[in-house]
């Protein structure tokens, strides 16, 4: 009796090549599905509008801004942010040609780093190492020019004082999320 041998063609290169590619791409897909089921921004309600804001744009006293009132608000801001960059430009624009490059800018990170830093020792009253909303009011009303420093920003204290934390100080996930 004649036995019939079959013949395995035997795993190359080229073919583990091609297999990892297709479950690359299969996971890919996979986790593009899942970004795109995420929820968004407009899922999650109306952004509460911080108080010192109410207070300089709300003109009817309603607690909340209408659209004149946050037109206005929104003007201001970027009027504000201009000021500030000329500012920056004006102080750290050592070549004179209008913009920063990218040694000014270094110089101005740095710059703006140190003030912060200094902020921070100065005003942090519960030894925390940042500016919650309250110790940003109080270096405001003595006049401080507070760079980038907002109550309720993030890094300084949200809007129930807990804030991002550091870089250092970020907790690993629990396992399974």
């Amino acid at each position: 009796m004649a036995t019939r041998r079959t013949h395995i063609k035997p795993i190359t290169t080229d073919t583990m090549k091609t297999t990892m590619t297709l479950i690359t791409l299969a996971l890919a897909g996979t986790l593009a599905a899942q970004a795109q089921d995420a929820p968004r921004r407009e899922n999650r309600g109306p952004r509460q509008v911080p108080p010192a804001v109410l207070e300089e744009f709300d003109k009817d006293g309603d607690g909340k801004l209408n659209d004149e009132e946050s037109k206005a608000a929104r003007e201001a801001m970027q009027a504000k942010r201009e000021e500030a960059r000329k500012k920056m430009i004006a102080e750290f624009d050592k070549d004179g040609d209008g913009k920063l490059n990218d040694e000014e800018s270094k110089a101005a990170r740095e710059a703006m780093q140190a003030k912060r830093k200094a902020l921070v020792e100065k005003y942090d009253a519960n030894k925390n190492g940042r500016l919650d909303p309250e110790e940003v009011k109080a270096a405001r009303e003595a006049g401080e020019e507070l760079p980038m420093m907002r109550a309720g920003a993030r890094g300084q204290g949200g809007p129930r004082g807990e804030g991002r934390p550091n870089r250092g100080e970020r907790k690993a996930p629990p396992a399974g999320e």
